[in-house]
């Protein structure tokens, strides 16, 4: 299992304030320790309506983030797309 983030997420992530970069770190601790569905519940999961593959997790009741799971020779890959307010989920490439 392994974790890769997109520019578009760093860049995102670096804009955020520190408060909710902090929190963000706190959930994805939540994720790595719990990898694959079922996640662990407080990131509320699921996947983003007409977005095929793609799914939302929740940093706090604000902000979300993006990503998709892919299998690259056996291995699963969490690639996180996107990080920032709720509306992100709505524009999600």
């Amino acid at each position: 299992m392994k974790f890769r983030k997109s520019k578009r997420f760093q860049k995102s992530f670096d804009g955020l304030p520190t408060h909710i970069q902090d929190k963000t770190r706190k959930a994805f601790g939540l994720f790595k320790r719990q990898p694959h569905p079922p996640f662990h519940p407080s990131l509320v999961i699921k996947k983003i309506k007409g977005k095929e593959g793609i799914f939302e997790g929740r940093v706090d009741a604000f902000y979300r983030f993006t990503f998709e799971i892919i299998s690259d020779e056996g291995e699963t890959i969490y690639y996180f797309r996107n990080i920032g307010p709720h509306d992100i989920t709505s524009t999600a490439p």
